[in-house]
């Protein structure tokens, strides 16, 4: 059983690994802030798509606005908002640095919010995994890390809104399913982006702008890859191992994202590889295994304990 949970995990890093190629396609064609909001537009027509056809059942009930709005809060609004202005006043290597953090952050939060507590040794494994998107980060950079002050701080906004969603979502699966919580973050953010999106285009004096980027075929096939199997598919696997798991675990399931981006970018894009690649990514497929292998045996150690004290 606890296996699928952890299939979902890999797969979700997989999708967000692609994104990373797909997104450079994109933005040749839109600003950043535009393919948020067609990304997020195309998620959710296609997930109202699939609630009409009664494929999958939304609750609506007012008991859920709470939890709804502090999920939707943190990821997509949040996040989106300080990654994508975050990385305009920083490099990207500087952004995956920053990005890279976010499972220590996860680590921190759910140890004090939730007392999800992860084992010494886990936390080792998450270290090192952190530890190998860091190497990778920095000797892609060469070593030179100066970030803008501004950029800086949006980008640890960025990794604090990511930390806090994961708690949020961890606590909202207690009464929501993972499609009702993915569906409203598909809603939010496509309200609120595309509302971002056309009110900068109309200060702008280009309102015509957000149809006539849509007539590019070029951005066709990104766009229904980030909006439907990346936003839809990669937050309800997001989703379904954050109520299935520990925070602290479901997070560093990210972190294989890295490794996918660099192979899909070798394979796909011709970009070059180096040492730390290598290196990088085995600490970080090491660190992955650790900790999940680890968190297999403490619920096998909680569910033998919790027998023997039932008998």
């Amino acid at each position: 059983m606890q296996a699928r949970y952890y299939l979902a995990g890999v797969v979700f890093a997989i999708l967000f690994g692609f994104t990373f190629m797909f997104s450079k396609t994109a933005l040749d064609v839109v600003r950043p802030i535009g393919l948020i909001a067609y990304r997020f537009l195309i998620a959710f027509f296609t997930f109202e798509v699939i609630r009409q056809l009664k494929l999958v059942v939304i609750r609506f009930e007012r008991v859920h606005l709470k939890p709804v709005l502090i999920v939707v809060l943190f990821q997509p609004v949040l996040y989106f908002l300080f990654e994508t202005y975050g990385l305009d006043r920083t490099t990207s290597g500087e952004a995956g640095m920053m990005i890279a953090l976010i499972p220590i952050f996860v680590t921190i939060a759910s140890a004090m919010l939730l007392r999800e507590k992860p084992t010494r040794l886990q936390l080792f494994f998450i270290i090192l995994s952190v530890s190998g998107i860091l190497l990778i980060q920095f000797a892609r950079s060469r070593g030179d890390i100066d970030p803008e002050t501004i950029g800086f701080l949006l980008l640890l906004g960025a990794v604090i809104s990511a930390a806090l969603f994961n708690i949020a979502s961890r606590s909202a699966s207690k009464t929501m399913k993972p499609q009702e919580l993915t569906y409203f973050m598909m809603l939010f953010g496509a309200v609120i982006f595309n509302t971002i999106y056309v009110v900068t285009l109309i200060i702008e004096g280009t309102p015509l702008d957000y149809v006539r980027n849509l007539r590019e075929v070029s951005l066709v096939v990104p766009l229904i890859y980030l909006g439907v199997f990346a936003s839809i598919g990669g937050f309800f696997l997001v989703n379904v191992t954050l109520k299935n798991m520990p925070a602290h675990v479901s997070s560093i399931f990210a972190n294989l994202a890295t490794v996918v981006a660099i192979t899909a970018g070798y394979v796909f894009l011709n970009e070059s590889l180096y040492w730390y690649h290598f290196v990088g990514s085995a600490m970080i497929l090491i660190g992955v295994y650790g900790t999940v292998r680890l968190n297999q045996r403490v619920k096998r150690l909680s569910q033998h304990s919790k027998g023997y004290i039932d008998r």
